[in-house]
């Protein structure tokens, strides 16, 4: 294993981002001087927030900014890819603050790894997910146009094959939260979560050391 894991807990947004980025910035400049720096997962929880890509549309934001202190969101724009997402309790969240030349992965291998390590961990649940072109993440009914839903969302950062940012998979996440945003910036797709398609609540914590384990299948 060439990575480590490191629990944050729930943690508030702008703090997760202050970190990552602190890593991230460290482990470019460990490689650009030839040394061997630290790959961290992060796994987290994030209290109610939406965060915009870098390259997204504010107009998918589809409430104010009063609505958002009634519902105790926060908002931000980022400098990840994608568009606009939410993060909220009842959600997994993973940043992978990676070198990816240590593993040997061109970037599209790497995104593709990351949905393979969510496909396969909803997989044990008896959900049945997978990709869908042209469009980051991982879905459910990909292949019918009017059932498509995501249940995780994608979004990176990638400078000189370091990586932050990750992948946030909706559990028991209260998916109300979705109706106030065009997830992703994709008008006609839907969205969902673990408890949704399984129709009962789901231990998070099971959850994270079976997705643990599929990370370690796929990245090792």
């Amino acid at each position: 294993m060439v990575y480590s894991v490191e629990h944050l807990g729930l943690i508030n947004y702008t703090d997760a981002w202050d970190y990552q980025k602190k890593l991230f910035n460290n482990l470019i400049e460990k490689k650009q001087k030839g040394e061997k720096g630290e790959n961290l997962l992060l796994l987290c929880e994030h209290p109610h927030v939406y965060t915009l890509g870098k390259n997204g549309n504010r107009k998918n934001l589809l409430i104010s900014d009063t609505q958002l202190k009634k519902i105790g969101a926060a908002f931000y724009p980022i400098d990840r890819g994608g568009d606009i997402t939410y993060h909220g309790p009842g959600q997994l969240v993973g940043y992978p603050v990676f070198d990816l030349d240590a593993f040997h992965l061109p970037i599209k291998d790497f995104v593709f790894n990351i949905e393979e390590m969510l496909i396969r961990t909803v997989g044990e649940y008896g959900i049945t997910a997978t990709r869908l072109e042209k469009a980051t993440g991982v879905w459910i009914d990909a292949r019918v146009p009017e059932k498509s839903r995501k249940i995780a969302a994608i979004g990176m950062r990638i400078h000189n094959k370091v990586s932050m940012h990750g992948f946030a998979l909706n559990i028991n996440t209260n998916l109300e939260y979705f109706n106030n945003i065009i997830a992703c910036g994709l008008q006609d797709k839907g969205v969902t979560s673990m408890q949704k398609e399984l129709g009962m609540p789901v231990d998070e914590k099971e959850v994270m050391e079976i997705l643990l384990n599929k990370f370690e299948e796929v990245f090792r």
